[in-house]
């Protein structure tokens, strides 16, 4: 399979990791649950980890890699106002200020 299409995400936050297993069929990420999440992709579509906290979604189907891609995120989507989740390579949260103390 020669891939074409790449979406790259980025996990940001502290203990926040992916692995792949099964030739890059399939996808567990440690997003601070109890429990791991496991994604199956779907086929046409390859999950790789180049870091602990850097998922590349590759295949040659756009429509398949970029819903992929969300369910992914969709999984811990970047909060607002410290900026950890799941994020695109090239998305930029813009982060919210936190409360006023009062004097």
């Amino acid at each position: 399979m020669e891939a074409k299409i790449f979406r790259f995400l980025k996990l940001v936050g502290v203990g926040f990791k992916a692995r792949t297993e099964r030739e890059g069929r399939e996808l567990f990420l440690k997003l601070g649950y109890s429990h791991e999440v496991q994604f199956t992709a779907p086929p046409a579509v390859r999950v790789f980890c180049f870091k602990p906290n850097l998922i590349c979604c590759t295949g040659i189907d756009k429509n398949r890699v970029h819903n992929f891609a969300g369910a992914v995120r969709n999984c811990k989507p970047p909060e607002v106002y410290k900026g950890k989740g799941i994020l695109y390579i090239d998305e930029v949260i813009k982060l919210k200020p936190g409360k006023k103390q009062k004097k």
